[in-house]
């Protein structure tokens, strides 16, 4: 007899396409029970629309590691809305990842590489600890929404990076303003103590300043520089889709 043929490799991008149409609190489940994906963690900012994404999390599965990237150049607000949060809902298995002090010391001596060269310090206070802190898994659960940016416009359910070699799971990137708040409403959640204070959109402390009202909500980020982004996203390439 003929030898049986080999099975052909899983095609990422096939699997991706097949959560389409799925969102919130049911993607999280489907995606936690799908093998194909690997072993999932979710990272959080612990930003202004944080909470929404934690509390599905938490309803689901409790215990799925959530990463969060301390930059040590955060508002002490978003640290301690973390840890309030954290306790509000329950999760068991927060994990704040922070840059090596080694490389702080070599390439951020002064504390001013925002300013020299931003994409640099988003590299070395995020987007390379973030590298560490995924090994292992096969996808993470991003917070990211089409409404954000032109940047992520069209971000689908689920989407194959190629650059990782692991998924990105957006549970709420259909997910508009309105539905957003009304989840805090209907949950009771607490809200970060900055939003109110003008600022819709939290990072780090250097490079977040407050947004007028009516503003895009992501202007306040990196204010009148070429960047959207810190690095640890790539915009969603609408030919793939």
């Amino acid at each position: 007899m003929p030898a049986a043929a080999a099975s052909s490799p899983l095609d990422p991008e096939l699997i991706a396409a097949q959560f389409d149409g799925l969102d919130g609190r049911v993607l999280i489940e489907k995606a936690l029970a799908e093998p194909r994906l690997g072993r999932i963690a979710l990272v959080s900012s612990f930003g202004t629309e944080a909470a929404v994404l934690l509390a599905l999390l938490a309803e689901v599965a409790p215990a799925t590691p959530v990463i969060f990237l301390d930059t040590l150049r955060h508002f002490g607000e978003t640290l301690r809305y973390r840890d309030k949060l954290v306790a509000h809902l329950g999760l068991t298995d927060v994990r704040s990842v922070k840059p090596d002090s080694a490389e702080i010391a070599r390439r951020d001596p002064d504390l001013l590489l925002f300013q020299r060269d931003p994409d640099a310090c988003c590299g070395l206070r995020k987007v390379e600890p973030l590298a560490r802190a995924l090994t292992g898994f096969g996808g993470w659960i991003t917070g990211r929404k089409r409404f954000q940016a032109a940047t992520r416009a069209v971000l689908p359910a689920v989407e194959w990076a190629p650059d990782e070699g692991r998924f990105k799971i957006n549970p709420l990137a259909s997910w508009a303003p309105d539905r957003v708040a009304a989840e805090f409403d209907a949950r009771g959640l607490p809200h970060h103590p900055l939003e109110a204070d003008g600022f819709p959109s939290i990072g780090c402390m250097p490079c977040t300043e407050r947004v007028a009202p009516g503003a895009d909500p992501r202007s306040g980020r990196w204010s009148g520089q070429a960047k959207t982004e810190c690095g640890i996203h790539r915009p969603a390439d609408p030919v793939s889709l």
